[in-house]
């Protein structure tokens, strides 16, 4: 029977899973987060390419900002596209609350301002265990409202979108829901892989061999982002924004792969943002592990190329 949403197409398959197969074997010479057990010096790791991914790569042309929020400033990224930008998308990194950095995507995000023509402004919240919820959400909101008022000035146009890879995904999902009228401002959202339930989807509980993100590694996530909280309190629609009223929102896109333990994030939060009367696009990626989309395998080319697609169109569309 076929799945609706399945992206299937056998020969890229096939090269996902081999792909699927290198990172288990790159992920295995490192311990994982969670194994660790200390964010800082696995965010240090990362920034000097100690780690199995590579250092960040930070382009000239990228420029940082602070705006003004209400613990004091909040640094964001901006990248430019080519000529004026149509829009301005609003990009929230992933990392599970802990790692990241919004000079950490600088290629990739640069490679989707030109395709899409807008300007990227990427957040970098405040990161768990030293500043637990919710302070990263609430960075992220301070980021949105400042665009809302100040994107036509600063850049030329009022035309908004959101993304985000993750948590960033379910940071731009609580950001939408923290905006309330205010969301309205924002002609689309791209959610790539998000996480929407932190008391634990099936998938996410069933995940235990899954590369990336095991179950056990996004128990240590929550336990950094999350501390002292129980399953119920998780359910909280401040916290899991599965669990909200979603009438009102935005055009949203999600995406997710079938080997991802975030699958059944994507499953139902899609399922509900149409139920509240949204327009909601659902693209599984057959055999796509967590981060797909930033690796160098075909899959992840032809996903960069539907976010650009999707968020162009957005912001292009009267």
């Amino acid at each position: 029977m076929a799945i609706p949403g399945l992206l299937i197409d056998q020969d890229v398959a096939d090269e996902t899973r081999r792909g699927n197969g290198l990172l288990a074997e790159a992920l295995a010479a490192a311990p994982l987060p969670h194994e660790a057990d200390d964010a800082p010096a696995i965010r240090a790791a990362r920034e000097n390419g100690e780690s199995v991914f590579p250092a960040p790569v930070r382009l000239p042309e990228a420029v940082d900002r602070a705006v003004p929020g209400r613990d004091g400033d909040v640094r964001v990224r901006v990248l430019p596209p080519y000529g004026a930008a149509r829009g301005v998308l609003l990009h929230l990194h992933g990392g599970g609350w802990t790692l990241g950095t919004a000079d950490s995507q600088d290629p990739d995000l640069v490679n989707l301002a030109r395709a899409a023509a807008v300007a990227v402004v990427s957040v970098d919240y405040r990161l768990a265990p030293e500043h637990p919820h919710p302070a990263g959400p609430d960075d992220c909101e301070d980021a949105a409202r400042w665009l809302v008022e100040n994107a036509a000035a600063e850049f030329g146009t009022d035309r908004l979108a959101i993304a985000g890879e993750s948590a960033g995904a379910h940071l731009a999902a609580l950001t939408l829901l923290r905006l309330g009228e205010r969301a309205r401002a924002f002609r689309a959202a791209q959610f790539t892989y998000g996480v929407f339930d932190l008391s634990m989807t099936p998938s996410q509980r069933a995940g235990v061999d899954k590369l990336v993100i095991p179950t056990a590694t996004m128990r240590w996530f929550y336990e950094q982002f999350l501390p002292g909280t129980g399953l119920e309190e998780r359910r909280d629609p401040a916290i899991s924004p599965l669990y909200a009223d979603l009438r009102g929102l935005p055009p949203a896109r999600f995406v997710v792969g079938t080997e991802d333990p975030l699958l059944d994030d994507s499953l139902f939060m899609a399922a509900r943002w149409r139920a509240a009367g949204n327009a909601a696009e659902l693209d599984i990626v057959a055999e796509g592990a967590h981060g797909f989309a930033s690796f160098p395998f075909v899959a992840g080319r032809r996903e960069r190329e539907r976010q650009a697609a999707f968020i162009g169109k957005a912001v292009t569309s009267c």
